[in-house]
């Protein structure tokens, strides 16, 4: 057989999973969302001996119960897709706890095979087990690996390949009593009598239906609603044979099954002393040193992101750009192009995405370091520790992780709310996430940074990174107190309890590493190439319109704009009309912010344009500006986000104009706040 082979990746959150994607595909990896929902899809690519193979990486979840997004998503693509082979990732360390989900894959009906992961961990916890004897009570193949090392990584992939092709589906029925079995069989024949086709297997269909599940409920009503009333009939039968709800008793039944397949085939020894990650959380999730330890971190982060970065990395490339577009500029003269043409390329298109390029290592660096602190297992601590100051203040602990994904890409904060089962809670992380710094505003801080505080020392400290990492605090307190704000007077609802796992600390791979990096990094270069280049190029063209005005002059379209616009930053410090055009621009990307001053004022590299920016700004005013920058209106795809997880234009247009509220009022608060104090 040479047809291409789906596998797709099933496991809880935690169990490294993502760490065996990357080792299976490698940088042969897409990233997209499941069509109709904003959960991210990744797929990879490999190719073992003859076959292809096309690896489904799912959302980590802890059953197919479909309570939230990630569930539906994982359950609908093995039920419907019908991928040739699961892989149920386990983590060996936590066996017990993975084998529920298990249970659950093994009743889809699906090909299922076992990885058991960890393993290294798992011997290191004296827990020993009898692979054979787990493979033998399941009736499915089980391979250990331990993922980041490439250990068993071969094996998995080969009797992936033979249990893809074989045509019998070894299948292991959990047998859950003569009285459930007899209702299933009852509401699996119903469902022959019916017009309608069940896209679901019909004995799995009658458990979730028995089980109450809620998605499959409503399933039924749209679609086979005459056999409402014998479900009811079986439910309440249930009840009076066992005494309680037939869900409860079924949950129970897959559990007290995996507890017996855990008897026969684990060891423990208990193990007294203190794990290496218990000692270390002891000093970095204590309720004192918690958030210090966190900011300590994060400020670090932006340190070296500046200085190494963006003063040593991005003053390569910005030697390269500078280079490049004076070599551009002179081969077209001497081929006799017009100037403007020529004015076109260098200033347009090589200045204006080249100011925005230039920035890539800063953005590189950043990704690097906080690649480490997930793989290593920090940011889930992370996220634990600010769930402490969420309580405080009245928010839901999964908003500190909205927030801290937020700080690697707003959409991504604003897609992780879909975790939040409260809609209270969800509505909230979704409008507050957008004020935390991302990337795409760190670009904009670089260029304003280098201009008037990049060489300043506050002791050993470079002050723009000192500049930096306050405007992350700053996101922070906005959002918070914006979240409270909404929690207290907009949205009602019950308060929900935040339960969180904390994986055991790891040291990272740099192959992980990397492909974190890029997968993250990848996205602003597609931006700069698209969105970025676009709108220079619009700017380019109303700088040079109408006919006969000087470039980039007041009297050019895009000068007549920014004059109009101009006054309502006056009391902000930054009326210049190029201001005023540049935050327009960002509507669309932050990263365009910059690009659209460069090409405002005609340069090709970096130093230029900082000189450009020391000349229409103070120190005061672009610091302004940077928290203009930072609060107002984030970009158009956020925005989509917001209008798309809320299913609402109102609240998309609600949280664009506020924010831009918030925005300015800052802005104007830190400029004449600042004078007051004799700042310039």
């Amino acid at each position: 057989m040479n047809k291409e082979l789906v596998i797709a990746l099933a496991g809880n959150p935690n169990c490294g999973k993502t760490s065996l994607f990357n080792e299976l595909t490698g940088s042969r990896q897409h990233v997209g969302n499941w069509p109709g929902v904003t959960v991210e899809k990744k797929e990879g690519k490999l190719k073992y001996k003859d076959r292809n193979i096309v690896v489904v990486d799912l959302p980590g979840t802890y059953s197919l119960g479909a309570y939230s997004e990630d569930e539906k998503v994982a359950r609908d693509f093995i039920l419907k897709d019908k991928p040739d082979v699961v892989i149920n990732v386990i983590d060996a360390s936590n066996i017990e706890r993975n084998l529920y989900l298990t249970m659950q894959l093994l009743e889809t009906g699906a090909k299922v095979i076992i990885a058991l992961n960890m393993m290294d961990e798992a011997e290191n916890r004296n827990i020993q087990i009898d692979i054979k004897e787990l493979s033998k009570i399941l009736n499915i193949p089980a391979v250990p690996t331990v993922a980041p090392k490439g250990q068993g990584i071969e094996e998995l992939i080969s009797e992936s390949v033979k249990l893809g092709d074989s045509r019998e589906s070894k299948l292991y029925k959990i047998d859950y009593g003569e009285d459930i079995e007899k209702e299933v069989k009852i509401l699996g024949n119903a469902f022959s009598t019916c017009a309608a086709t069940l896209e679901y297997p019909r004995e799995w269909t009658a458990i979730k239906l028995l089980e109450n599940d809620e998605y499959m409920m409503d399933y039924i009503e749209e679609k086979f609603h005459q056999i409402k009333d014998k479900i009811n009939v079986s439910i309440e039968k249930l009840i009076t044979i066992i005494g309680y709800e037939p869900d409860t008793y079924i949950i129970d039944k897959r559990y007290e099954i995996v507890n017996e397949v855990v008897q026969h085939s684990v060891k423990k020894e208990i193990i007294r002393n203190e794990s290496r990650s218990d000692k270390i959380d002891k000093i970095v999730t204590n309720r004192w040193l918690g958030i210090p330890i966190f900011a300590i971190i994060m400020f670090t982060m932006y340190q070296f992101s500046i200085t190494f970065g963006n003063g040593f990395l991005g003053g390569k490339v910005d030697d390269a750009f500078g280079a490049f577009g004076e070599f551009i500029g002179n081969v077209l003269g001497n081929l006799g192009a017009p100037k403007l043409f020529i004015s076109f390329i260098t200033d347009g298109i090589i200045g204006g995405v080249g100011s925005v390029i230039v920035f890539l290592p800063m953005i590189l660096t950043m990704y690097f370091v906080m690649s480490i602190l997930e793989d290593s297992g920090y940011m889930a601590r992370a996220a634990y520790v600010m769930d402490k100051l969420m309580n405080a203040v009245g928010l839901h602990g999964k908003t500190a992780v909205s927030l801290i994904l937020s700080s690697g890409c707003n959409i991504s904060g604003i897609m992780s709310a879909r975790t939040l089962e409260s809609k209270k809670d969800r509505m909230i992380a979704i409008l507050i996430t957008p004020f935390m710094s991302c990337p795409a505003r760190l670009v904009i801080y670089g260029v304003f940074v280098a201009a008037f505080f990049g060489d300043k020392k506050i002791g050993i400290f470079n002050e723009g990174g000192i500049i930096i990492f306050l405007l992350y605090v700053l996101g922070i307190v906005v959002a918070i107190l914006m979240g409270k704000f909404y929690s207290k007077k907009i949205f009602s609802g019950e308060d929900s309890y935040f339960i969180m796992e904390l994986p055991p600390y790891r040291i990272p791979t740099m192959k992980s590493v990397f492909i974190h990096m890029w997968e993250k990094s990848e996205h602003f270069l597609k931006k700069a190439g698209t969105i970025i280049l676009g709108v220079v190029v619009i700017v380019w063209i109303m700088s040079n319109l109408p006919a006969g005005v000087e470039p980039a002059s007041k009297d050019s379209f895009i000068g007549i704009l920014g004059s109009v616009i101009a006054p309502i930053f006056k009391p902000a410090g930054f009326d210049n009309w190029q201001s005023g055009v540049a935050l327009i621009t960002g509507f669309g990307a932050k990263e365009a912010v910059v690009g659209t001053l460069a090409t405002i004022y005609g340069v090709e590299e970096g130093p230029k344009l900082i000189g450009a920016i020391q000349q229409n700004f103070t120190s005061l005013s672009a610091l302004s500006f940077m928290v203009m920058s930072l609060l107002y209106v984030p970009c158009l795809g956020t925005i989509a986000a917001i209008r798309k997880e809320t299913n609402s234009k109102k609240w998309a247009v609600i949280a664009a104009l506020i924010s831009c509220l918030i925005g300015w009022i800052a802005a104007v608060l830190v400029y004449q706040i600042g004078r007051i104090l004799g700042f310039s």
